[in-house]
């Protein structure tokens, strides 16, 4: 299955609660080897598409990371987290019943294009050497520059508030999290993201990927296969 010389590539879905480098942790032990590494984070909260690259494969992460990513998620209206997403509590709910459906389309298209994002303080951006998430989870503040980034489509798919379902496709570095708090912000009532799930890392898709569990099974019935095949 794998070449430990020359390395490979594998397409994981990430399971809920896992980090990504529980996954890369996980293969690293199922394949017996040590160099490895992801090809971009996704949240423990989220789920989908992880590229796990080994061997001298791990030369092109960069070039994995900097590709075009897609995204479905769900948004809740009229509550905010400090996290942006369910890391955190969520405020008392405010009244939503003024905002339209059209509102919201409308607000979610003017995200669109080239745009200034501030990533959220829960997350892995590092502030004067360490992780920004480190100064959040100690109620420490602290400032985050906004970076460019490129919302490419953002189609709102359904609505029935306070729930709001969505697909976005936008470039490296993209925080859905920052994304979905901001449209609240912009309508008014807040918002946090419930549910995220990256489909797409460039021509790469979900449908194609395996969860580590296959994954370990796979390895398991090829090693268990060798054994049956050699020679006494």
């Amino acid at each position: 299955m794998i070449e430990k010389e020359d390395g490979t590539f594998l397409l994981v879905n990430k399971p809920i609660e896992w980090t990504s480098f529980d996954v890369v942790n996980k293969l690293r032990y199922l394949l017996k080897i040590k160099k490895i590494g992801h090809a971009g984070t996704l949240d423990p909260l989220a789920t989908g598409l992880l590229i796990i690259c080994t061997g001298k494969m791990t030369k092109r992460i960069d070039e994995f990371q900097g590709l075009e990513k897609e995204y479905t998620g769900k948004l809740v209206l009229g509550q905010t987290t400090s996290s942006y997403d369910l890391e955190t509590d969520p405020t008392p709910p405010l009244e939503i019943s003024h905002i339209t459906n059209d509102q919201i389309v409308t607000t979610a298209n003017s995200f669109l294009g080239k745009i200034q994002q501030v990533p959220p303080i829960h997350s892995s951006v590092k502030v004067n050497g360490k992780r920004a998430y480190a100064f959040a989870r100690k109620g420490q503040e602290v400032t985050l520059k906004p970076r460019e980034v490129d919302i490419k489509e953002f189609e709102i798919t359904n609505i029935a508030k306070p729930a709001v379902t969505f697909r976005v496709v936008c470039s490296k570095g993209t925080y859905i999290r920052s994304l979905a708090n901001d449209l609240g912000k912009t309508l008014g009532v807040g918002a946090y993201l419930s549910e995220l799930c990256r489909t797409r890392i460039g021509d790469f898709q979900l449908k194609n990927a395996e969860t580590p569990e296959d994954i370990a099974k796979r390895i398991s019935d090829l090693r268990t296969d060798k054994t049956d095949h050699t020679d006494i």
